[in-house]
Protein backbone atom coordinates (compact mmCIF):
# COMPACT_ATOMS: atom_id res chain seq x y z
CA UNK A 1 0.00 0.00 0.00
CA UNK A 2 1.33 3.35 -0.96
CA UNK A 3 1.03 6.06 1.25
CA UNK A 4 -1.38 9.21 0.73
CA UNK A 5 1.08 12.13 -0.34
CA UNK A 6 2.20 14.93 1.96
CA UNK A 7 2.78 18.69 0.63
CA UNK A 8 5.61 19.92 0.62
CA UNK A 9 5.11 23.21 -1.26
CA UNK A 10 1.85 24.99 -1.58
CA UNK A 11 0.47 28.28 -3.02
CA UNK A 12 1.24 27.65 -6.21
CA UNK A 13 -0.71 28.37 -9.53
CA UNK A 14 0.03 25.28 -12.35
CA UNK A 15 3.08 23.53 -10.92
CA UNK A 16 4.61 21.19 -14.02
CA UNK A 17 7.70 19.80 -15.87
CA UNK A 18 9.07 18.01 -12.47
CA UNK A 19 12.39 17.12 -12.59
CA UNK A 20 15.04 15.60 -10.46
CA UNK A 21 18.29 17.21 -10.80
CA UNK A 22 21.62 17.29 -8.30
CA UNK A 23 19.81 16.39 -5.09
CA UNK A 24 17.05 18.76 -5.29
CA UNK A 25 13.52 18.90 -7.45
CA UNK A 26 13.44 21.49 -9.87
CA UNK A 27 9.76 22.79 -11.47
CA UNK A 28 8.03 25.34 -13.71
CA UNK A 29 4.80 26.82 -11.84
CA UNK A 30 3.20 27.07 -15.46
CA UNK A 31 0.99 30.09 -14.90
CA UNK A 32 2.80 31.55 -11.98
CA UNK A 33 5.54 32.11 -14.98
CA UNK A 34 8.37 30.53 -12.26
CA UNK A 35 11.14 27.79 -12.57
CA UNK A 36 11.24 27.15 -8.74
CA UNK A 37 14.01 24.66 -7.02
CA UNK A 38 12.90 23.22 -3.91
CA UNK A 39 15.73 21.56 -1.71
CA UNK A 40 15.41 18.47 0.22
CA UNK A 41 14.19 20.04 3.52
CA UNK A 42 10.91 21.65 1.53
CA UNK A 43 12.43 25.52 1.39
CA UNK A 44 11.61 26.88 -2.04
CA UNK A 45 13.96 29.05 -4.54
CA UNK A 46 12.94 30.77 -7.04
CA UNK A 47 15.65 30.22 -10.44
CA UNK A 48 13.64 32.07 -13.28
CA UNK A 49 10.64 34.46 -13.84
CA UNK A 50 9.35 33.54 -17.54
CA UNK A 51 6.54 35.85 -18.33
CA UNK A 52 6.40 33.97 -21.99
CA UNK A 53 5.09 30.33 -19.65
CA UNK A 54 8.15 27.98 -18.77
CA UNK A 55 6.93 24.47 -19.04
CA UNK A 56 9.57 21.59 -19.95
CA UNK A 57 13.18 21.82 -17.85
CA UNK A 58 16.18 19.64 -18.89
CA UNK A 59 19.73 19.41 -18.62
CA UNK A 60 22.22 19.50 -21.59
CA UNK A 61 25.84 17.18 -21.24
CA UNK A 62 27.53 20.49 -19.85
CA UNK A 63 24.93 20.70 -17.39
CA UNK A 64 23.14 23.78 -18.08
CA UNK A 65 19.47 23.59 -17.94
CA UNK A 66 17.82 24.27 -20.94
CA UNK A 67 13.87 25.95 -20.56
CA UNK A 68 10.92 25.68 -23.07
CA UNK A 69 9.51 28.63 -23.15
CA UNK A 70 5.91 28.56 -24.14
CA UNK A 71 4.13 31.63 -25.57
CA UNK A 72 7.29 32.52 -27.72
CA UNK A 73 7.93 29.23 -28.67
CA UNK A 74 11.74 29.06 -27.83
CA UNK A 75 14.16 26.97 -25.62
CA UNK A 76 16.39 28.83 -23.84
CA UNK A 77 19.69 28.00 -22.27
CA UNK A 78 19.80 29.47 -18.64
CA UNK A 79 24.01 31.03 -18.40
CA UNK A 80 24.93 33.23 -16.03
CA UNK A 81 24.29 36.33 -18.02
CA UNK A 82 20.42 34.78 -18.09
CA UNK A 83 18.74 32.77 -20.47
CA UNK A 84 20.17 32.48 -23.83
CA UNK A 85 18.36 31.62 -27.13
CA UNK A 86 18.78 27.49 -27.87
CA UNK A 87 16.35 27.52 -30.62
CA UNK A 88 13.11 29.48 -32.06
CA UNK A 89 10.80 27.16 -33.00
CA UNK A 90 7.95 29.58 -33.51
CA UNK A 91 7.70 29.52 -37.65
CA UNK A 92 7.42 25.76 -37.04
CA UNK A 93 4.77 25.87 -34.74
CA UNK A 94 1.34 28.10 -34.84
CA UNK A 95 0.54 27.06 -31.27
CA UNK A 96 2.57 26.82 -27.75
CA UNK A 97 5.10 24.56 -27.14
CA UNK A 98 4.77 22.17 -24.00
CA UNK A 99 7.44 19.93 -22.04
CA UNK A 100 10.05 17.90 -23.38
CA UNK A 101 12.83 15.53 -22.33
CA UNK A 102 16.90 16.01 -23.05
CA UNK A 103 18.70 12.66 -23.89
CA UNK A 104 22.11 11.94 -23.16
CA UNK A 105 23.52 13.61 -25.96
CA UNK A 106 21.41 16.95 -25.60
CA UNK A 107 19.09 16.51 -27.94
CA UNK A 108 15.81 18.01 -26.82
CA UNK A 109 12.78 16.38 -27.49
CA UNK A 110 9.72 19.47 -27.50
CA UNK A 111 6.35 18.27 -27.50
CA UNK A 112 3.81 21.35 -28.62
CA UNK A 113 -0.19 21.49 -28.13
CA UNK A 114 -1.26 21.61 -31.50
CA UNK A 115 -4.56 23.71 -31.26
CA UNK A 116 -5.42 26.80 -28.75
CA UNK A 117 -6.39 24.28 -26.02
CA UNK A 118 -7.10 27.62 -23.59
CA UNK A 119 -9.55 29.24 -26.60
CA UNK A 120 -11.57 25.61 -26.62
CA UNK A 121 -10.32 24.42 -30.12
CA UNK A 122 -10.36 21.31 -30.20
CA UNK A 123 -6.91 18.48 -30.83
CA UNK A 124 -5.64 18.52 -33.91
CA UNK A 125 -2.23 16.12 -34.89
CA UNK A 126 0.77 17.92 -34.45
CA UNK A 127 4.62 17.45 -34.10
CA UNK A 128 7.16 16.47 -31.85
CA UNK A 129 10.42 18.22 -32.41
CA UNK A 130 13.82 17.49 -31.91
CA UNK A 131 16.23 20.72 -31.41
CA UNK A 132 19.59 19.28 -31.63
CA UNK A 133 22.62 20.76 -29.91
CA UNK A 134 23.72 22.92 -32.35
CA UNK A 135 20.02 24.74 -32.24
CA UNK A 136 18.90 23.04 -35.52
CA UNK A 137 15.49 21.38 -35.14
CA UNK A 138 13.68 18.37 -37.10
CA UNK A 139 10.44 16.88 -36.84
CA UNK A 140 11.17 13.97 -34.67
CA UNK A 141 7.48 12.20 -35.24
CA UNK A 142 4.04 13.75 -36.52
CA UNK A 143 0.46 12.77 -36.27
CA UNK A 144 0.37 13.04 -32.50
CA UNK A 145 -2.98 14.61 -30.49
CA UNK A 146 -1.10 16.76 -28.08
CA UNK A 147 2.56 15.04 -27.19
CA UNK A 148 3.22 15.63 -23.60
CA UNK A 149 5.63 14.37 -20.98
CA UNK A 150 7.98 11.92 -22.29
CA UNK A 151 10.69 9.39 -20.90
CA UNK A 152 13.67 7.94 -22.07
CA UNK A 153 14.94 4.34 -20.81
CA UNK A 154 17.99 3.87 -19.52
CA UNK A 155 20.09 2.49 -22.48
CA UNK A 156 18.74 5.47 -24.30
CA UNK A 157 17.03 3.54 -26.90
CA UNK A 158 13.83 3.80 -26.27
CA UNK A 159 11.31 7.59 -26.04
CA UNK A 160 7.97 7.10 -24.82
CA UNK A 161 5.53 10.18 -25.13
CA UNK A 162 2.49 10.65 -23.69
CA UNK A 163 -0.27 11.59 -26.43
CA UNK A 164 -2.68 13.57 -23.85
CA UNK A 165 -5.95 13.69 -26.44
CA UNK A 166 -5.58 10.42 -28.00
CA UNK A 167 -5.46 8.77 -24.52
CA UNK A 168 -1.97 6.75 -25.17
CA UNK A 169 1.56 6.22 -24.57
CA UNK A 170 3.70 5.63 -27.58
CA UNK A 171 6.98 4.36 -27.60
CA UNK A 172 9.61 4.75 -30.84
CA UNK A 173 13.46 3.51 -30.94
CA UNK A 174 15.97 6.18 -30.63
CA UNK A 175 17.90 5.93 -33.79
CA UNK A 176 21.87 7.42 -33.17
CA UNK A 177 21.35 10.31 -35.03
CA UNK A 178 18.16 11.28 -32.96
CA UNK A 179 15.84 9.96 -35.20
CA UNK A 180 12.40 8.21 -34.20
CA UNK A 181 11.14 5.28 -35.86
CA UNK A 182 9.44 2.29 -35.09
CA UNK A 183 6.36 3.74 -33.33
CA UNK A 184 4.55 1.57 -31.33
CA UNK A 185 1.71 2.06 -28.81
CA UNK A 186 3.23 1.35 -24.69
CA UNK A 187 -0.32 1.65 -23.24
CA UNK A 188 -3.97 2.60 -24.62
CA UNK A 189 -6.41 4.48 -22.02
CA UNK A 190 -10.36 4.83 -22.04
CA UNK A 191 -10.99 8.09 -20.44
CA UNK A 192 -7.11 8.52 -18.65
CA UNK A 193 -5.59 12.15 -20.75
CA UNK A 194 -1.85 11.15 -20.04
CA UNK A 195 0.36 14.55 -19.62
CA UNK A 196 3.54 14.10 -17.08
CA UNK A 197 5.25 10.54 -17.01
CA UNK A 198 7.94 9.31 -15.05
CA UNK A 199 9.38 5.74 -15.76
CA UNK A 200 11.16 3.40 -12.82
CA UNK A 201 13.75 0.42 -12.84
CA UNK A 202 11.03 -2.04 -13.68
CA UNK A 203 9.50 -0.77 -16.54
CA UNK A 204 6.39 0.83 -15.01
CA UNK A 205 5.36 4.40 -15.93
CA UNK A 206 3.65 6.54 -13.15
CA UNK A 207 1.14 8.49 -14.71
CA UNK A 208 -0.13 11.84 -14.16
CA UNK A 209 -3.51 12.68 -15.56
CA UNK A 210 -6.37 15.39 -15.49
CA UNK A 211 -10.01 14.96 -14.25
CA UNK A 212 -9.50 11.33 -13.03
CA UNK A 213 -7.99 12.98 -9.11
CA UNK A 214 -5.66 9.81 -8.83
CA UNK A 215 -1.98 9.10 -10.24
CA UNK A 216 -1.41 5.90 -12.17
CA UNK A 217 1.02 3.06 -12.59
CA UNK A 218 1.16 1.29 -15.86
CA UNK A 219 3.30 -1.08 -17.99
CA UNK A 220 3.73 -2.09 -21.06
CA UNK A 221 0.74 -3.58 -22.66
CA UNK A 222 -1.82 -1.19 -20.31
CA UNK A 223 -1.78 -2.85 -17.19
CA UNK A 224 -2.39 -0.88 -14.49
CA UNK A 225 -0.43 -1.60 -11.52
CA UNK A 226 -1.18 0.91 -9.02
CA UNK A 227 -3.46 3.92 -8.28
CA UNK A 228 -3.01 7.05 -5.95
CA UNK A 229 -6.17 9.00 -4.69
CA UNK A 230 -5.90 12.41 -4.90
CA UNK A 231 -9.07 13.60 -3.83
CA UNK A 232 -10.37 17.02 -4.89
CA UNK A 233 -7.68 17.82 -7.20
CA UNK A 234 -5.46 16.50 -10.26
CA UNK A 235 -1.51 15.42 -11.19
CA UNK A 236 -0.22 17.13 -13.92
CA UNK A 237 3.03 15.53 -13.57
CA UNK A 238 5.63 13.85 -11.70
CA UNK A 239 8.65 12.52 -11.07
CA UNK A 240 10.92 10.17 -9.16
CA UNK A 241 14.09 11.79 -7.47
CA UNK A 242 15.22 11.41 -3.84
CA UNK A 243 18.64 9.85 -2.63
CA UNK A 244 16.88 6.64 -3.78
CA UNK A 245 15.22 7.95 -6.61
CA UNK A 246 12.20 6.57 -4.60
CA UNK A 247 10.31 9.69 -3.76
CA UNK A 248 7.40 10.21 -5.91
CA UNK A 249 6.94 13.68 -6.21
CA UNK A 250 3.50 15.27 -8.00
CA UNK A 251 2.53 18.13 -9.12
CA UNK A 252 -1.03 18.69 -8.43
CA UNK A 253 -3.60 21.40 -9.29
CA UNK A 254 -7.49 21.67 -9.07
CA UNK A 255 -7.74 22.47 -13.22
CA UNK A 256 -6.08 23.50 -16.05
CA UNK A 257 -7.54 27.56 -17.20
CA UNK A 258 -4.90 29.83 -16.18
CA UNK A 259 -7.66 32.83 -15.29
CA UNK A 260 -8.66 30.48 -12.72
CA UNK A 261 -5.25 28.32 -11.25
CA UNK A 262 -3.85 31.86 -11.07
CA UNK A 263 -6.44 33.11 -8.74
CA UNK A 264 -7.03 30.05 -7.05
CA UNK A 265 -3.02 29.32 -5.96
CA UNK A 266 -4.42 25.73 -5.25
CA UNK A 267 -1.20 24.21 -6.91
CA UNK A 268 0.74 21.95 -4.60
CA UNK A 269 4.26 19.61 -4.86
CA UNK A 270 3.69 16.62 -3.04
CA UNK A 271 5.20 13.33 -2.30
CA UNK A 272 5.02 9.62 -1.38
CA UNK A 273 7.24 6.72 -0.97
CA UNK A 274 7.15 3.73 -3.44
CA UNK A 275 9.07 0.63 -3.66
CA UNK A 276 10.52 1.07 -6.97
CA UNK A 277 13.46 3.68 -7.81
CA UNK A 278 13.20 5.56 -10.79
CA UNK A 279 15.23 5.02 -13.82
CA UNK A 280 16.27 7.15 -17.32
CA UNK A 281 15.44 10.30 -18.09
CA UNK A 282 14.53 13.06 -17.14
Amino acid sequence: MIAAPDTVLDGLAFPEGLRWHDGALFFSDMHGCTVWRLDPTGRGTRVLELATQPSGLGWGPDGAMYVVSMFDRRLLRMTPGGPQLVADLSALCPHVINDMVIDRAGRAYVGTFGCDLNAGEPPCPTFLYCVHPDGAVTVAADDLFFPNGAVITPDGATLIVSETFGHALTAFDVQADGALTGRRTFARFETTLPDGICLDEAGGIWVASPGVQELIRVLDGGRVTDRIPLPGRDAFSCVLGGPDRRDLYIGTAREYMPDRTRAQRAGRIEVTRVAIPGAGLP
